[in-house]
């Protein structure tokens, strides 16, 4: 697999795809990768014909007193995790590489941004779009590869592709779980043993909330919240930042939740920050 760290090297690779008639399958990610980055290459190997893989820790994204120079990196094994399952070429530019000078612009999604992760981390969903919006503009005509653990910032990702008429076509891809439910994240490592033991209590609190409202019907956003935050407090290790229900495409709460809604939750564990969702249907309503 070949590594590229010069963005218009990177360009140049996707345009030669493409000219070659090749359909290009681009996995953007931070690094740190995991099962979870690994089934989204898996994704586009087997839809397209190049799968490319970025590898870029994003400044942008990362408020004052986060993780930025904490954050997990190893090049050398993420290049041979993304090889071991199809990908063809790797873009791992570094920051001055990608920005030699300090970007005087910022991509801002109005309303999806502003709420959940745009509360509790101002400016985060801003710096995702934005470099998203650059590695969208430097590959090119794709099919881009993201994970719903995320669900936020995909769904703000699709809109911000949209609004721009990018010539990429967004693929949600579902999230990879541990046997007792943990979303994967990179952000797990910094988790001890007994964190990670009181880890998948999120996804349990999730399901809780999905059993209120596919099993008892419940329509009151409020009270379904009430029932993950219930179910969370059970873990005395977690401290609660969120939970909600919301509509999966505006991400506003709905009056009722009589149509299929996402459940949304974010805690503090320890050192990590950990979110995760789940979709949930009343009777009679499909997915």
């Amino acid at each position: 697999m070949e590594v590229i760290s010069d963005p218009l090297g990177w360009q140049e690779a996707m345009e030669a795809a493409r000219r070659r008639g090749q359909q290009v399958g681009l996995v953007p990610t931070m690094g740190s990768l995991h099962a979870g980055h690994l089934s989204l290459v898996r994704r586009a190997r087997a839809d397209c014909d190049l799968v490319a893989v970025t590898n870029y820790v994003n400044p942008l994204q990362f408020g004052a007193g986060e993780d930025l120079e904490a954050y997990p990196r190893d090049l050398e094994a993420d290049a041979t995790m993304a090889a071991s399952v199809g990908a063809d070429v790797m873009f791992a530019p570094s920051v001055e590489e990608m920005w030699p000078v300090a970007p005087g612009t910022t991509v801002h999604v109005a309303g999806i941004s502003d709420v959940l992760e745009g509360e509790c981390r101002p400016g985060h969903l801003d710096g995702v779009a934005t470099i998203v919006a650059k590695l969208l503009s430097l590959a090119g005509q794709c099919r881009a590869y993201f994970g719903e653990k995320d669900f936020q910032q995909l769904v703000v990702i699709r809109r911000m592709a949209r609004d721009l008429s990018l010539p990429v076509c967004i693929v949600g891809c579902p999230i990879v779980r541990t046997t007792d439910g943990l979303a994967l994240s990179s952000r797990n490592a910094y988790l001890s043993s007994d964190e990670l033991d009181a880890a998948p209590s999120l996804y349990w609190s999730l399901l809780a909330g999905k059993r209120a409202i596919e099993d008892r019907g419940e329509t009151d956003p409020a009270i379904v919240a009430k029932e993950m935050e219930s179910e969370l407090g059970r873990q005395p290790h977690f401290s609660l930042e969120y939970a909600a229900v919301v509509d999966p495409e505006t991400l506003e709460v709905p009056v009722r939740a009589e149509a299929p809604v996402r459940l949304l939750i974010a805690a503090r564990l320890g050192r990590a920050r950990l979110i995760d969702n789940l979709a949930a249907a009343p009777p009679g309503a499909s997915e």
